[in-house]
């Protein structure tokens, strides 16, 4: 039998309730050893499942191709390795939990307490008597009491981070897998020297008589059709996106090359350098380029730099000209990498 008296507290016994005169039913962990040892048994299968699917998901990152998909009615065809580390790691962290619960509910004192009001300037043996309940809620808690529990938990606990270390580390390498890093995958596009631009979309490719002064087109490489259909996601697209606008020449101060306009006309990756939202609001009287996002604005009149907001890079900028049939193409790819800075970027 437990007596728990808190500071200006009624004493509490185990198996009766101290708020009203009902009697408190105890648990079948409370009377029986055997349905006590069953709880712990329970508790220990659910922190050493977690285990495993902490092992599992390392087996998985490193044996499962990213390009495998599986089709999953109503989603469709999902990427294999997606659901597989999702699972994994998930349910290690709900089995964590689910444990920690049945332990609480099975294991640990069933007791009530009723703490009566008192002043707020707690009395001189205050933090003596909070150390001694400490001390005496370590012990209840059978931390101590119950090494099976204890040992999976700790083995559960110290693996519970390793998921999430494997996936900060494909953030600045490519993983064990070897895949290219985000820096080396966001500094290659589809822009190759003589690509046709083509509008987004329709796929029209365009000349320069197209393209009115104060006008603005969002365009794609020719070839990104086929790419999406090889590759079967827009990775492709979203690193490729560009916007003609085109300007005087005159009002061109700087460009990020030697002669990258053609007669005016300029092009931009339209994806902006803070957080990676596209961009298309254009404001021909200033040349500047606004991101909806966080207002990051660029000048497209000089070499996209930013002039407000919070980007800290330029807006990538794309050498063009045209082909012997006169369709705009690109003269080589960008000349930094597109998207939003990050660490292993200068």
């Amino acid at each position: 039998m437990t007596d728990i008296t808190p500071h200006g507290s009624q004493p509490a016994k185990l198996g009766h309730s101290p708020v009203a005169d009902v009697p408190h039913v105890l648990r079948a962990t409370d009377t029986n050893p055997k349905a006590a040892k069953r709880a712990e048994r329970q508790v220990a299968s659910m922190f050493l499942l977690s285990i495993i699917l902490v092992i599992a998901f390392i087996v998985c990152y490193v044996t499962i191709d990213k390009d495998t998909v599986v089709y999953i009615p109503v989603f469709g065809e999902v990427a294999l390795l997606t659901i597989m580390l999702g699972l994994t790691s998930g349910l290690s962290i709900l089995l964590i939990g689910a444990g920690a619960i049945q332990w609480a509910k099975k294991l640990m004192p069933d007791v009530e307490v009723v703490q009566m009001r008192h002043e707020m300037a707690s009395p001189a043996d205050a933090t003596a008597e909070a150390a001694a309940n400490y001390e005496r809620g370590k012990e209840e808690s059978g931390f101590a009491r119950y090494p099976i529990i204890r040992r999976t938990l700790i083995g559960a606990m110290a693996l519970f981070p390793i998921p999430a270390l494997f996936l900060l580390r494909d953030l600045w390498s490519g993983g064990l897998s070897g895949k290219a890093s985000p820096d080396e995958i966001l500094s290659h596009t589809l822009w190759r020297k003589g690509e046709r631009i083509v509008v987004d979309e329709t796929y029209q490719p365009i000349k320069p008589e197209d393209l009115p002064v104060g006008g603005l087109v969002s365009a794609v490489p020719a070839n990104l059709m086929e790419e999406q259909e090889l590759s079967g996601n827009l990775d492709a697209r979203g690193k490729a996106a560009i916007i003609l606008v085109r300007m005087d020449p005159t009002e061109i101060v700087a460009q990020q090359g030697d002669g990258w306009d053609y007669q005016g006309i300029v092009a931009y990756s339209k994806i902006c350098t803070h957080v990676g939202c596209p961009i298309a609001l254009y404001e021909q009287r200033t040349h500047h380029l606004l991101c909806p996002c966080h207002q990051s604005t660029f000048d497209l009149a000089n070499a996209g730099a930013v002039v407000f907001g919070p980007a800290a890079r330029n807006m990538p900028q794309l050498p063009i000209g045209v082909d012997n049939e006169g369709y705009l193409v690109a003269l080589d790819d960008f000349a930094q990498p597109v998207g939003p800075s990050f660490w292993e970027r200068g």
